[in-house]
């Protein structure tokens, strides 16, 4: 991570650190709730981005593990079960028998096929979960609580927020150590040409799953903290306009960066705030919006910065890598 991205970095998180401080000196409460939802969903985004930015895998259909991690915790919830790490178990176990079968078989594919394929799972587990009438069916299931982490205590909002934000952060440092091991660098590599990986030895199609399950598995974390914040668990998580958000966050932010995601879903989530205060017709301002800034800055808020720092760092290089030939 260059300067540039770094410092930017370190300005966006302590600015998301801070909200619950904001909140109390304006006395605006609502705030830690925004704010709260933009940290789920930069989780969300910053677990798809490990193998849309990093492995070219372009699924439209993560939100289908945002919706199982929202349902662990409303069932288990609806039959007297609050343990929040009974949730959490169930969601992650649950979340990977179905992400290592999608995409296990999602991953046979390529392109296109692998969009639509990822698609029809998600709207196969959206209509499995309209269907789950004891549940609620379309209508969704109400929470009574947050989840009971023991010493924890979700009911208070400060807490909940400050727990959500140290799981994002966490995540990056995670995904920073992944991103740079060797795993990180066979994903990258098979992102630049497969064949020439497994040419090399290496079992791309291991290494391929074994990140989908992981992005899948972040998903369902940001699921269960928005079952948690909303009280309320719907299959309209699952569908497929919320995976298509997902990907619009991590492209507005960067792709391939890790911090990318977590500007887009505040620039994002931000923008529909303010523009839905506006106007009730919010989504014709915010659509012409969206293409400008991806056409005008087509790699992301990161990816610019990140650039920047490449050629900084390639102008203070250059004056010692050509004094031979002035002298």
């Amino acid at each position: 991570m260059r300067s540039p991205q770094l410092w930017a970095a370190a300005v966006l998180l302590g600015l998301l650190g801070l909200v619950p401080v904001y909140a109390a000196v304006f006395e605006q409460p609502f705030y830690i709730t925004l704010f709260a939802r933009i940290l789920i969903f930069a989780i969300a985004a910053l677990g798809l981005n490990l193998i849309l930015g990093y492995g070219a895998m372009v699924s439209f259909g993560h939100a289908l593990y945002i919706g199982i991690g929202a349902y662990a915790v409303g069932i288990l919830s609806f039959h007297g079960v609050t343990s929040g790490w009974a949730h959490l178990g169930a969601g992650l176990a649950v979340g990977a028998v179905a992400a290592t079968v999608v995409g296990w078989v999602c991953l046979r594919t390529s392109g296109i096929a692998f969009i639509m394929i990822t698609l029809a799972f998600a709207q196969m587990f959206y209509f499995l979960s309209v269907s789950l009438k004891q549940y609620g069916g379309d209508d969704g299931l109400t929470i009574a609580a947050r989840s009971d982490f023991g010493w924890v205590n979700l009911a208070n909002n400060t807490v909940f927020y400050y727990a959500i934000f140290a799981v994002l952060v966490a995540l990056l440092l995670l995904f920073r150590r992944i991103v740079d091991s060797r795993f990180g660098m066979v994903l990258r590599g098979c992102k630049s040409n497969e064949r020439r990986m497994a040419a090399l030895g290496f079992p791309t199609m291991r290494y391929k799953l074994a990140a989908y399950v992981i992005s899948a598995q972040v998903c369902v974390v940001a699921g269960m903290m928005l079952a948690n914040l909303t009280k309320f668990a719907s299959p309209s998580f699952m569908q497929w306009q919320a995976s298509g958000d997902l990907i619009v966050m991590i492209v507005l932010g960067g792709m391939g960066t890790l911090i990318g995601p977590v500007a887009g879903a505040t620039g994002l989530l931000l923008l529909e705030e303010v523009l839905a205060g506006w106007t009730q017709h919010w989504m014709v301002i915010l659509g012409p919006l969206i293409v400008v800034i991806v056409i005008v800055s087509n790699r992301g808020i990161f990816g610019v910065l990140a650039a920047l720092g490449r050629t900084g760092g390639a102008g203070r290089a250059r004056p010692g890598g050509t004094s031979g030939e002035a002298r």
